[in-house]
């Protein structure tokens, strides 16, 4: 057992028979009263976002997570698949596990994967990916880096908003937090 001042970002606790992840926390001391720890947490199976606060020192359980670093190969009708790249072991990930997140993934990219008792919990991807623009508007002569965006389609289908000066075939960043564009990939 454990308490709630081990609580850190992406622990995952089990409460009541549920798995929830830690989003964000915070310990918190009013000016009266005993000291909380303030959770953001993630139901891991159905992705239902809750505040809850917790008094400090409370005892909780938390789950044994085993985190590892995975390759992402392919998907298929089954899923996501990955692969251990020390033991070569692959693993499908269900699409509703991925969530939003395979609009960010690349064939050969590292990812996190989160397992508890060999089930797949969630992905942890990397905060930026470096993609090409397959379409995107024309630029027009005079446009500027703060004059404005548009949408651009990148290589995994996901539509982006770039500056009006980028055009199609060059390789960008973008945050893999939110979908932000974050600069040209550096040659």
């Amino acid at each position: 057992m454990a308490t709630t001042n081990d609580i850190k970002n992406g622990t995952v606790l089990n409460l009541d028979g549920q798995l929830w992840r830690v989003l964000w926390f915070q310990h918190h001391k009013p000016g009266k009263g005993n000291t909380v720890v303030r959770t953001k947490i993630k139901n891991v199976l159905n992705g239902k976002v809750v505040d809850r606060t917790f008094p400090a020192d409370t005892k909780i359980e938390m789950a044994q997570v085993d985190r590892r670093d995975m390759q992402y190969l392919y998907a298929d009708a089954s899923g996501y698949v990955v692969m251990d790249t020390d033991t070569y072991e692959q693993l499908t990930i269900p699409e509703d596990v991925i969530g939003d997140d395979k609009d960010y993934l690349l064939e050969g990219m590292i990812v996190t994967v989160a397992t508890n008792e060999g089930n797949p919990l969630y992905v942890d991807l990397p905060a930026s990916i470096e993609v090409e623009v397959t379409y995107t508007e024309p630029g027009l002569q005079g446009d500027r880096s703060t004059g404005g965006n548009k949408p651009a389609t990148v290589e995994t289908g996901k539509q982006v908003q770039v500056p009006l000066f980028i055009t199609t075939g060059e390789r960008i960043r973008i945050s893999t937090a939110d979908g932000s564009y974050l600069g040209r990939a550096q040659s």
